[in-house]
């Protein structure tokens, strides 16, 4: 590592040559974690999470003033980026017919981030948080390419947090065994609410996988109509949790296991076991399944990736 100024440093991640800059700037100001904190983490989760991004097309949210600070999502590669970055280009809006100015069709070229230094590169731009798709390029193939699980975003409205969604959670697994899908695992959003994946078994195409989405859910709203709503309606979610089934979808993204939040605290969407899902609910304690950054690297020592089935289902 090599000091080329106070606002810059030099250094070597697993053989690629990365410039990160700015390293003393608070990104969480209510508790002083710095961009080094953030870099620091995202190389130290590295090991788990890289197989929650590796072949999906990522989007960063970017906070280069910090989370208390407006922010953007980025999909195209930005400019100055280096040049042993994997990518991939998609057509817009999934393949329908979406025109630039000069008639030809439009085009979203990717960052993917396989590897580490990828990794650090992009928390070095202040991207905070990381959101992928439920698709994997995979050489040959067209893309998007389909769906490899299934995903619920348990989504807690006004009155409701996510210990209202741990108990709408052991609903949807009970649900999902007469499914051809493998049992699910569950992550925080690691903002209020709780996400649900399951691997298929034989994949879908996309109008069959937001079909079944769409029925799993449907058929727990109608079970229990006085907690949960299928329909994103914010009238209607009073008290009540809604079942994002719609996230079944080639351009919709969720965020990615391990990425840190842009709330006060760095809290993580944090893979957690059933054991912890059904002790949120049974002591009615939102804090059972809020996690922060060191938490986390805490739990990956103790545990593993809780998510790992998630990662292996390419």
């Amino acid at each position: 590592m090599s000091f080329v100024s106070p606002e810059r440093v030099e250094t070597e991640v697993d053989g690629r040559q990365l410039s990160l800059s700015n390293l003393d700037k608070v990104l969480y100001p209510d508790v002083g974690f710095t961009k080094a904190a953030v870099i620091d983490y995202y190389a130290r989760i590295a090991p788990v999470m890289l197989g929650h991004l590796c072949d999906r097309p990522l989007t960063f949210r970017r906070f280069p003033d910090g989370v208390a600070k407006p922010s953007f999502f980025a999909k195209n590669v930005p400019p100055g980026a280096p040049p042993w970055l994997r990518t991939v280009t998609v057509a817009s809006r999934s393949g329908r017919s979406a025109r630039d100015g000069s008639g030809e069709t439009a085009t979203v070229t990717y960052v993917i981030c396989d590897d580490r230094p990828t990794l650090i590169w992009a928390a070095n731009l202040a991207a905070i948080e990381f959101h992928v798709p439920l698709w994997r390029e995979q050489k040959g193939e067209p893309v998007p390419a389909n769906p490899d699980h299934l995903v619920f975003d348990l989504d807690p409205g006004p009155g409701t947090s996510v210990v209202e969604c741990a108990r709408i959670g052991i609903w949807l697994a009970d649900r999902l065994k007469t499914y051809d899908v493998d049992a699910p695992v569950a992550k925080t959003s690691g903002s209020k609410g709780l996400q649900m994946y399951a691997s298929y078994r034989k994949k879908p195409d996309w109008s069959q996988a937001r079909e079944l989405a769409f029925e799993i859910a449907d058929a727990v709203a109608t079970d229990h109509p006085e907690l949960v709503v299928t329909n994103m309606r914010k009238d209607l979610r009073k008290g009540k949790v809604l079942i994002d089934w719609s996230q079944n979808h080639p351009v919709k993204t969720t965020v990615a296991a391990y990425s840190l939040r842009a709330l006060p605290e760095p809290t993580v969407s944090t893979p957690v076991s059933w054991d912890e899902v059904h002790d949120c609910e049974r002591r009615d304690d939102p804090s059972v399944l809020r996690f922060v950054a060191a938490q986390v690297l805490d739990r990956v020592d103790r545990y593993g990736d809780l998510f790992a089935a998630v990662a292996g289902s390419g």
